[in-house]
């Protein structure tokens, strides 16, 4: 009768930590890229004012005239001495 006897692995992979180092290296390389692009980015982002646009609506007046402009309607004024 045959016996079999099956040896373990010793508990060194072959890669000796490779992976490990290639994955420290590539949270550095991505926390440098953070610090580079995304910080000023942010930073730009959040001090400009929220509401910049200030949109001016002229409203008729009660006749339907503008007022001093006389852009429509009939102020009564001739424009001379705003008689």
């Amino acid at each position: 009768m045959t016996t079999i006897v099956n040896t373990p692995q010793s508990g060194e992979s072959s890669d000796s930590g490779l992976v490990l180092i290639l994955g420290v290296i590539m949270a550095i390389v991505l926390v440098v890229l953070f610090l580079v692009y995304g910080l000023p980015a942010i930073r730009q982002n959040s001090n400009e004012p929220v509401n910049t646009t200030v949109i001016t609506v002229p409203v008729p007046g009660p006749t339907g005239a503008t007022g001093a402009t006389g852009a429509t309607g009939a102020t009564g004024a001739d424009g001379v001495n705003g008689k």
